[in-house]
Formats: structure tokens, sequence, C-alpha cells
């Protein structure tokens, strides 16, 4: 696969201008070396502040990219340098990436014995990676599932270091309750535990995951008095229990008398430690054999599961049988389930990942209602490679509600792009800036704009000021100060009450060109009531609200004035020393 057009844009856009900045200067060092392509994979080593270089991964298909990855330790606001300096490579200096083979190119060419010599020469260079490969082969060892039917395995687990584990845990959690710790100190450790059960229930041994889980639960409810006495509840491990408890249930073959057994025992808990078992209750009762299941999974649209209100957990519920239905491979049944339990999201994803894609596409548009729908099927099309069914399902799916818009949006714009499709991209990127709006998104839609530019930015620059600032201050000031509205900036920022406001100190700087009255009365507000109250902490940024001061004097041609507040300051404040010798950075 040849690699696509990496607009420098999109780089912009993918990461803050300090990143930008600085992987533009590792491009012109020429720090990138060592760059591969293997099939859709890009990679590179990048020089930087290490002694070893840093590791740059990068996967694109034929809409542009999919994913980035760099061994630093960057994870903030978008690409970091290494993978922009990478990037700003490929796109300007095309002829210095290498062609090599892909993995699975390189493997076809070994015969076993070869492979075996090659891992085992990897081992002998990298000892960690033995426990991978004993993992790996105890994983493809395990038994398969029977397609129909859940397993049954004959050798039964030995619960008693399950039963010590927890006992530990929350004995030790409750000596740490004792010395006083705010922290949680159980939950992590005993959901790792509730996480084994979970496991072979996975693989399809039910029997042994509600042994475990029997065995942490009862545990559990023989410290709960003690547990309570320190105000402890069971509101963070209840639900994952309730939904291990299901899992197992329906994982496994289980007798009519093993179940009165297990309700009797459900119940029980429930009451002792105030939980609330509803879900794996319900599962016991029903099972798979319960009749109005049995007509939804053989696509009956009008059975009934519920007689009376259908319960907050009948989604959970309903999702927990579709991931076993899917690892039975009953993919048949899957899908009448998902259609009976409305179930869009899941509905049409698995359609598409059965290669039925022209099913999936005409069931969206009589089901798709939210983004979260849309945006899942598009992401499924565009792994196995339909990019135009992706982007015609974006184009639909950015238009509806949803939690996902932001992310739905800039996804379909980048695969507009990469796809030459700039009027999906400008839309996408419309919709993606007034839901969250920065100053990246901003820039990008000037990008994609043209000669609709002028018309688009009236109406951002109207959406900016007509939203509260709450969480998009910055942005705010970043696309005011750009556009040298000084006025919309300082309106921003009228309320910021920060001691040290990064924020003010911007609008300040842009400001003192246009409005030095307003600088100097502001700054003035913000460092006096620093100095009278004796905040020593706080000096430094009195004194830098006080340089924003002199400068805005100096601008109104004003010296005089300014010495003469400086010395009424350093009269009422001169025995404050802290401050008097950070008086000197007025000097300068």
């Amino acid at each position: 696969m040849s690699i696509p057009a990496i607009s420098e844009a999109i780089i912009r856009h993918n990461s803050n201008a300090l990143s930008y900045s600085c992987g533009e200067e590792y491009y012109r060092k020429g720090a990138i070396a060592d760059l591969k392509k293997r099939g859709n994979l890009i990679q590179a080593e990048v020089e930087g502040s290490e002694i070893t270089p840093y590791q740059v991964s990068i996967r694109f298909d034929v809409g542009g990219i999919t994913s980035v990855y760099c061994t630093c330790a960057y994870d903030y606001d978008g690409w970091c340098k290494h993978i922009v300096a990478t990037l700003l490579t490929c796109s300007r200096q095309l002829e210095k990436i290498e062609e090599r083979p892909t993995l699975e190119k390189l493997l076809n060419h070994l015969d076993l014995v070869q492979a075996q010599r090659l891992l085992q020469e990897l081992v002998e260079s990298r000892p960690e990676l033995i426990d991978d490969i004993d993992e790996f082969v105890s994983l493809i060892n395990l038994p398969k599932l029977i397609e129909k039917h859940p397993s049954s395995r004959q050798s039964k687990i030995d619960t008693s270091p399950f039963r010590s584990h927890v006992k530990r845990i929350l004995q030790d959690g409750l000596k740490e309750l004792e010395y006083g710790t705010e922290d949680d100190p159980f939950t992590d450790d005993l959901l790792a535990v509730i996480g084994k059960a979970r496991e072979l229930a996975e693989n399809g041994d039910g029997k042994n995951a509600i042994a475990i889980l029997e065995t942490i639960t009862a545990t559990y409810a023989e410290e709960w008095d003690e547990l309570l006495d320190y105000g402890g509840d069971s509101y963070s491990i209840a639900e994952p229990l309730d939904s291990a408890w299901t899992e197992a249930i329906l994982c496994a073959e289980i007798s009519k008398g093993e179940i009165v057994d297990l309700q009797v025992m459900l119940e029980s808990w429930q009451d002792e430690i105030s939980a609330d078992f509803s879900m794996s209750l319900s599962a016991l009762r029903q099972g798979w054999d319960y009749e109005p299941l049995q007509q939804m999974m053989q696509g009956d649209d009008t059975a009934e599961l519920w007689e009376n209100e259908r319960p907050s957990f009948a989604d959970d519920l309903a999702f927990i049988r579709l991931q076993i239905l899917e690892r039975q491979n009953r993919y048949t049944e899957y899908l009448n389930l998902a259609l009976a339990e409305e179930m869009t999201l899941q509905y049409l994803t698995q359609l598409a990942a059965l290669g039925r894609v022209e099913e999936a596409m005409s069931a969206a548009k009589i089901l798709m209602e939210r983004a979260e729908e849309g945006f899942a099927l598009a992401k499924i099309l565009r792994e196995d490679g339909y990019l135009v069914e992706a982007l015609e399902i974006s184009q639909a799916g950015i238009h509806l509600s949803g939690n996902c818009l932001y992310e739905f949006a800039t996804w379909t714009s980048d695969l507009a792009q990469g796809l030459d499709d700039n009027a999906t991209a400008l839309t996408a990127s419309i919709i993606a800036f007034k839901i969250k709006p920065s100053f990246r998104d901003y820039r990008k839609v000037e990008d994609l704009a043209g000669e609709t530019w002028l018309t688009v930015k009236q109406d951002f620059l109207q959406t900016l000021r007509s939203q509260p600032d709450w969480g998009i201050q910055e942005a705010k000031v970043d696309i005011f100060l750009h556009e040298g509205l000084i006025d919309d900036a300082i309106t921003t920022v009228e309320n910021d009450s920060y001691y040290a406001s990064k924020l003010v100190h911007r609008v300040m700087d842009a400001a003192v060109f246009h409005h030095p009255d307003w600088v100097i009365n502001n700054a003035c507000k913000r460092a006096e009531p620093i100095m009278e109250q004796g905040k020593a902490d706080r000096y430094d940024a009195a004194v830098s609200w006080l340089k924003k001061v002199k400068n805005a004097y100096f601008q109104l041609e004003q010296k005089a004035e300014w010495s003469v507040y400086r010395s009424k300051l350093e009269a009422t404040h001169g025995r404050k020393r802290k401050l008097m010798e950070l008086f000197k950075e007025l000097n300068k």
C-alpha cells in the first residue's frame, strides 16, 4: 500500500504549536533515522534528549493516518515533536523512506526449524520475551469452545488460594483504614480477583468461574460487619460482582438443583452486604431456555422478555448474552437478539464484522439514531478497508445526537481529507469546532474553507462571543488575539481572578498598545492585594503584574507617573524584604 498524501495542515492540526515548532527543528537537523515502511506501517528512530533514540510507529490506510505511537513520555496535547518530525520527513522527503517486507512476508520465508531458531535467538537476547511466548502458547492450547453449548470442564478448580487472597486483601485493607488512610484499600485488588473468574467464563468454563465467585462473595460477606464498622460499603464491587456472576451463570451448564442453591445464596448475600444482584438472579431464572428469549433469538420481534417494566440492567444483561453468543459463533442468534433488544450499535457492527456490508449500510439508514452507533460502524468499516462506505456512514452520523460527536466529527474530517472530499472535511470540522472550540480546529477550518472563510469566520466569532467561557476561555483568547480582536479578548479574561493567570498576561501583552489604561487598572488590582495581604509566596506574581503596569505607563509616555506609583508602593511595603528584593526586577 502506498503512503497517502500527508499534508502539513493535518500535521499542524494534530499537534500544538510548540510540538510542531520543535518537530520542524528536528526535521531541519536531520534527527530522523532508519525511516522504513512495512505494508501500512511507517517506523522511524528519532534522536532526542535521551541517549537512546525514540521509536516512532505510524499506521495508515488509503484514507490517511489511523494511529501514531512514540516511545517518549509526552501524552498531553496532540502528537509529540518526534511524530511531527517523522511525518514532515514523509511529507517532504518521500525518497528517504526505505521499503521493507512486512512481518508476514518475512515469516513466510521461514520453515519450522528456522522459525524456532529465530525465537530462540530472540529470547536469548531479550529474555523477557519468554513470558509473552508462554502466555501465547497457553492461550492457543486452551480447549475450543463448543459452538452451541458452553464447555463443561471436568476438573474442579481449587478455590482455597482465592479465599486466602480475598481474606488477605480485606484484612490488609482494614489495617490501612485503622491507620487513617483516605484511599480505597480494597477495590482494585478485589476487582483483579473477580477478573480471574471472568477470564474463565470468557473461555467457556462457567462452572469454575462460579466456584471462584462463590468464594469471593462468601469471604467478603464474612468480613462485612467489620468493614461496615469502618464505614465501608459494597458499591464499588457490587456491580462488577453482579456482572461477573451473570456471565459465569450464562456460560455454565447448571442443574435445577444448583439453580435453586445459587438463588438462595445470591439472595442471602444480597441482603448481607447490601448489594444488588438483580441481573445475575434474572440470568439464573431465565438462563438460555426461557421461551421469550428463545423466540427472540429465532427472529420473533414480537416476543417480550420482561413481563412488567423493563429493568435498568436489561441492556447490560443483553450485552453479556451477545458477547457469549459471539464467542460461540452463534451469529444469527446474535443478530436476532440484538435487533429485538434494540441494540443498534451491536447489530450494525456485527453485520459489518461478518462482511455483510451492504446489509449494514441499508440497516444503518433505517436504524441509526445515535452518533455512537454511526461512529462504531464507521470505524469497523474503515478497519476492514471499506473507506468510502465508512465516510458515507459518517456523513449521516455526525448530524445525529450523542456524546462522541467531537471525536466523531474530527475523525470524519481526517478521513474525508484523505479521500479528497474537501466538502465533507469542512462540514465535519465546522461541527467539531462548534461542539468544542479550539484554535487548532479554527485554523483547520480556515485551511479548508477557501473562499467561504470570511462567512464561516464571522459565524465562528459570533458563536464564541455567545458561549460562556467555561472550558473554552483559552480557545477564545487564542482566536480573538489571532484576529486582532483585543476588546473581545479583554472581555473574555475580565472575570479571570487567578492571581497568576497566564491568559490575562497574554491579553495584557497584546492590549498594552491599544488599551494601556485597562492594563494599568487591571494589573494594579491584581498586584496590590497580594502585597497588602503580605502573601510572600505570591510576591513574584505581584511583581509580574507590576511589570505590566510599567510597560503600560511607558506606552502612554507617562514615565513620571510610573515613578510616583512605584515610590508609593516602596514607601508602603518597604519593610517586606522579599518583595523589595523582587522589586529590583522592575529596573530592567
